[in-house]
């Protein structure tokens, strides 16, 4: 027995000896970490046990190699890049409506005037139950597959099966997709006689024109000041920020700058003079306003064109650039980073040990009180700057904090109430309430203005709330709901109008009312003296 343990170990030992040597030989020749990861491709798919699928293996090893370099730079497969890049392109091809899940199924909330589907008499209230052989009804589809279902090549035909209040029978309407503008100009209204007021949810190819032709429209209401609202603003194209920029300052003033040390510096001056250099611009944001939304932030801030006011953004100033792979997925590569004119970096410390504590920095933010008090907020005094004209004090180490500081108020939002939004019970009445009553409403509030002064949610309307909470496994907690029915009256009345009329309804009629930042930009905006003198002296809390 023991002459046989001291053969095998003999074996094993030959067995390891020529790897050794064959390792040590490739050194020297050359073997580099690109023949080291595909010999291991190699050794897995012919060796491993059990059967396994190389692609994913391969996507598994690219996305942990990623994970060792930044928080920021990613792989994405086919389906997730082209829902990743979809937003920011402009258009895509589909059937034109804005739709919402009701009880199960596919509802029109509105379908885009001149789009496939209104051209074939599909209205607001219909239902969706089947497209093409693809049953929508029952399910309980995530929106990105019922996306994918009702997208398709421009031309292409879907038969969608509907079913109408009113119609006894499920109707058929053949639609041709089409091209379908995405807007990233999301609101865009007067806020009082002289002040505009415009939402951007992304930076994307047409945003730069979005903005264009909204600023035209103000323009010939009246406006002298702009409001510009990035709040929940992640970014998007740098072109776009960078174009958007230009409207609001002269020419060739800084907008931007990336270093890399492989690519050198890059800067991005404004090539032409603004179309917007007089009025007082306030730009609102908040700590979910990310990449291009503090690009255009830093610009407007470190060239002392306008103020900003909310809370410090999120401090995302890594500069991805897209390498695509031919079967459609793709990585975002970390390659630069971001500067604003004054020099500030606008990314945020990160370790790269210690990726999760990085992404939790908005609940270690909140948890420190950062959004309740501006005294809270760690500010890098080893990163001071100065603007460029005014030699305003501003901070880098990321983000960009605000000239004016607005807290977060959550006193309205009780527990009740965030069970209400987690469950969507809030959307959900207001969709049935316009559905049962479309055409009532519409005669009795005939125009927007009509509806905005003269709507009203009824006690009624708040107890329909309570019920359907109730049905839904919310357990009733009075006290609760009868601290958040101001703000589910607003909420209700804005999600009301949007569905009967535009997108701008709900935000002319909630932030009036709800959003401090908004609040906070129109009595700024309207008081010449504190916007001057924030201009000239700096930071203030609100």
């Amino acid at each position: 027995m023991k002459q046989i343990r001291t053969l095998i170990a003999l074996a094993i030992t030959l067995l390891y000896i020529p790897a050794l040597s064959a390792q040590t030989t490739a050194r020297q020749e050359g073997f580099t970490s690109e023949m080291k990861l595909r010999m291991a491709n190699r050794i897995i798919e012919s060796y491993y046990v059990d059967s396994i699928d190389s692609d994913k293996t391969v996507e598994s090893a690219i996305v942990a190699m990623l994970k060792t370099l930044d928080p920021h730079s990613t792989y994405t497969d086919a389906e997730e890049t082209r829902e990743l890049t979809t937003p920011l392109e402009g258009n895509f091809s589909g059937i034109g409506i804005q739709f919402s899940m009701l009880e199960d199924t596919v509802f029109v909330i509105q379908t885009i005037p001149g789009g496939p589907c209104e051209k074939v008499g599909i209205v607001p209230g219909d239902r969706i139950i089947q497209a093409g052989d693809s049953l929508l009804a029952g399910r309980k589809l995530p929106n990105s597959r019922i996306l994918n279902i009702l997208r398709g090549p421009k031309g292409s035909i879907v038969p969608l099966t509907v079913v109408r209040r009113g119609e006894s029978e499920p109707m058929i309407f053949t639609v041709e997709r089409d091209d379908i503008p995405i807007h990233s100009v999301d609101a865009s209204f007067m806020a009082d006689p002289t002040t505009g007021y415009v939402r951007i949810t992304r930076f994307a190819e047409n945003t730069a024109e979005e903005l264009k032709e909204a600023l035209a429209g103000l323009r010939s209401q009246g406006m002298k000041n702009l409001i510009i609202d990035l709040e929940d603003n992640g970014g998007g194209y740098l072109g776009a920020a960078t174009e958007i920029a230009s409207e609001f300052l002269p020419k060739d003033a800084p907008i931007v700058y990336t270093e890399a040390p492989k690519l050198g510096t890059n800067k991005f001056d404004n090539m032409r003079k603004g179309s917007f250099l007089d009025g007082r611009l306030v730009i609102m944001v908040n700590q979910y306003s990310a990449s291009a939304s503090e690009i255009l932030s830093g610009a407007i801030q470190d060239n002392d064109r306008g103020l900003i006011v909310g809370r410090r953004t999120f401090g995302k100033g890594l500069v991805q650039r897209p390498f695509n792979f031919p079967d459609g997925s793709m990585i975002r590569l970390t390659v630069s980073r971001y500067f604003t004119p004054s020099g500030r970096c606008i990314q945020r410390p990160y370790d790269r040990e210690n990726i999760d504590d990085y992404n939790l920095d908005i609940l270690h933010r909140f948890e420190h009180g950062e959004f309740t008090s501006a005294d809270s907020v760690q500010l890098d005094k080893s990163q001071l700057h100065y603007t460029l004209l005014r030699r305003r004090p501003v901070y880098g180490g990321g983000g960009i904090m605000p000239d004016l500081f607005v807290p977060l108020d959550t006193t309205a939002v009780t527990p009740y109430y965030r069970q209400l939004l987690a469950k969507g019970i809030i959307n959900r009445l207001a969709i049935t309430y316009v559905d049962d009553n479309r055409d009532s409403l519409h005669t009795e509030f005939p125009s927007e203005q009509a509806f905005i002064d003269g709507f009203s949610v009824s006690p009624d309307l708040i107890a329909r709330v309570a019920d359907l909470a109730t049905t839904s496994g919310i357990e009733l907690n009075q006290d609760e709901l009868d601290s958040s029915t101001p703000m589910l009256r607003t909420i209700l009345k804005g999600l009301i109008g949007r569905d009967l009329f535009q997108t701008s309804t709900y935000y002319k009629i909630v932030y009036p009312v709800l959003n401090d930042e908004y609040i906070a930009a129109l009595q700024l905006i309207n008081d010449k003296k504190t916007y001057q003198n924030l201009l000239k002296n700096g930071q203030k809390t609100k």
